[in-house]
């Protein structure tokens, strides 16, 4: 088909949709989209919860448990090795009434199923982690996956000692970096890639012993962009002394100012073929994405950070094996032909608008289902049946929408509605690129939830630390710190500490969601602009907004002087 231009049902600005697109949607026999990709990508942004935890009892066995979802929601909450193999899902099976909208009768059967606290799988020791698989040992990692030993981090992949550390793989020894690969014993730096001994730098690849650089290559001892030699350098890093608090936070300042003064590739990537977007690495045909690694043949994909996806529309969180997928929130792992669903992931084909199911194949509109096949509103149905039934269904959606409170209708070919969420607002990633007043939220037709007024009460002031590494004991375990720069209250535990003690790292001031905003202030958001080029003028897109103090040049400009 050709090129069309159509208006968004949700925001009313026109979107286009080319040629590939409705090539993709032929080949996956669904209708074109009535949202633009921007509000398609907000719709399932609000379905992920990242880091947000609450404290509950499993309705199975009574544990204390802790989960995603907030008490508020009303769900049925099982352990997560509980959840397995824990409850027949055919139990909830209900017939499909055909005078009432089909996802209308889908979120009454959501409601009812039993969920898993968490989205963790083959996890060991490491119980206060989620959205994750495969740890080990590790502590508040989410997003997280194949990794071991570390903790307070998001998007850490097949990493080992790393701590406080967003969006990186396949390092050691790092912390409170963002965007690094094979990395090791790389601190307080950003989109850095084989680099060793880097503190405070920028866009470095190949470095070593290096302190706040930008834009370097296999450079070894640098200070700033300037070359020293090895023993000038080690004096250097002596005098810097970054066991001490104070000079942590006065040189991340200076190089944070320094890095300014150095241009920026319109897009954050590398060892690319035919891409668009930002921080996508090592893919191919990958365009209108955002946080992409090894990927192939993807277009408005989001957050697929583990190895890799292939011919894939409008998903995010997915990834590992996830190929042939479509308007999905966090699906894959060994998934394909996989449509309009929420987290389905581990061994699924062929499925449509089903929430929460594993190792299993055509399903259509069923919740929680586990190691099942050809079922509808968790009911057992011959293949023959399942046919009939699903194209007579598809049909119903079309004929009976589901209309949401805002007025917008939800035919056969859209994602769930944003108001069938179990997530607050402000419990999901869109603050991070869409942050929202509370009213502008719910305006918008969004939940939220006020924090909870208990806290644990602080036994020690973060500003009556001592300065020094070197001078803190194992005392400070057994104390709750009030965080200097919103008051709530973190500790440190004992791994941390060794960690920290054995690098030269001073305790962190500011709670594990300070720190955490801290490092991802350095993530653009997942919103791209049309802009020039700092140094030729060319036409770019980028997610750097026009507005922004940064240097930006396009491909070509930014070889030419940096590569």
């Amino acid at each position: 088909m050709d090129k069309q231009i159509k208006q968004c049902q949700n925001c009313k600005k026109d979107f286009i949709i080319e040629p590939d697109d409705f090539a993709f949607y032929e080949k996956m026999k669904v209708p074109a989209p009535t949202w633009c990709p921007e509000c398609r990508m907000r719709r399932r942004f609000v379905w992920r919860n990242e880091r947000k935890l609450f404290r509950a009892k499993s309705a199975l066995s009574g544990k204390n448990i802790f989960t995603l979802f907030s008490p508020e929601v009303g769900y049925v909450i099982y352990g997560n090795d509980e959840w397995h193999g824990g409850y027949d899902p055919l139990v909830y099976g209900q017939e499909v009434d055909f005078t009432r909208p089909f996802l209308t009768q889908l979120f009454e059967l959501n409601q009812k199923t039993p969920k898993p606290a968490g989205s963790a799988s083959r996890m060991i020791n490491s119980e206060y982690s989620d959205n994750a698989s495969d740890l080990k040992n590790c502590y508040l990692l989410f997003n997280s996956n194949f990794t071991e030993d570390s903790g307070y981090g998001n998007g850490v992949d097949r990493c080992r000692l790393c701590y406080d550390n967003s969006h990186i793989q396949g390092c050691e020894r790092c912390y409170h970096s963002f965007w690094l690969t094979n990395c090791y014993q790389t601190h307080f730096s950003s989109r850095c890639e084989d680099c060793t001994n880097v503190w405070f730098s920028k866009d470095c690849r190949g470095c070593n012993n290096c302190i706040g650089c930008v834009n370097l290559r296999t450079k070894n001892y640098c200070i700033f962009n300037v070359q020293y030699t090895k023993e000038e350098y080690q004096t250097k890093l002596k005098e810097f002394n970054f066991s001490s608090w104070k000079n942590i936070i006065s040189m991340n300042a200076q190089a944070k100012e320094f890095w300014l003064k150095f241009p920026n590739k319109f897009m954050q990537g590398i060892k690319n073929q035919n891409v668009n977007g930002e921080f996508i690495t090592h893919s191919k045909n990958v365009l209108d994405s955002y946080l992409i690694r090894e990927s192939e043949n993807l277009r408005y994909v989001q957050y697929s950070q583990v190895p890799s996806s292939k011919d894939c529309y409008d998903l995010s969180l997915g990834g590992c094996n996830a190929e042939q997928i479509y308007e999905c929130s966090i699906c894959g792992w060994g998934a394909s032909n996989i449509k309009f669903s929420w987290e389905c992931w581990d061994n699924n084909f062929n499925m449509e608008y089903c929430m929460y199911c594993n190792d299993s194949s055509n399903l259509f509109g069923c919740s929680a289902v586990q190691k099942k096949q050809y079922c509808i509103l968790n009911k057992q149905y011959t293949k023959e049946e399942y046919n009939e039934m699903v194209l007579k269904i598809k049909k119903h959606m079309n004929d009976m929408p589901y209309i949401d409170r805002m007025g917008r209708i939800y035919k056969y070919g859209e994602f769930f509605p944003a108001e069938a969420s179990p997530f607050a607002y402000n419990h999901t990633i869109s603050p991070d690129h869409f942050p929202l007043t509370k009213e502008e939220a719910i305006a918008q037709g969004f939940k939220w939830e006020d924090a909870n007024p208990t806290e644990y009460q602080t036994t020690k002031d973060a500003k009556e630390l001592l300065d020094n590494i070197e001078e803190i004991g194992a005392e400070i375990l057994k104390e709750i710190i009030k965080c200097e720069k919103c008051n709530r209250a973190y500790r440190v535990i004992e791994p941390e500490l060794l960690f920290l003690k054995q690098l030269g790292i001073p305790i962190p001031r500011w709670c594990v969601d300070c720190r955490h905003a801290d490092r991802i202030s350095q993530r653009n958001r997942a919103v791209f602009y049309n802009r020039k080029c700092d140094k030729c003028g060319k036409e770019i897109k980028t997610s750097y907004a026009p507005n922004r103090p940064e240097i930006v040049y396009c491909e070509q400009c930014y070889n030419n002087e940096v590569a």
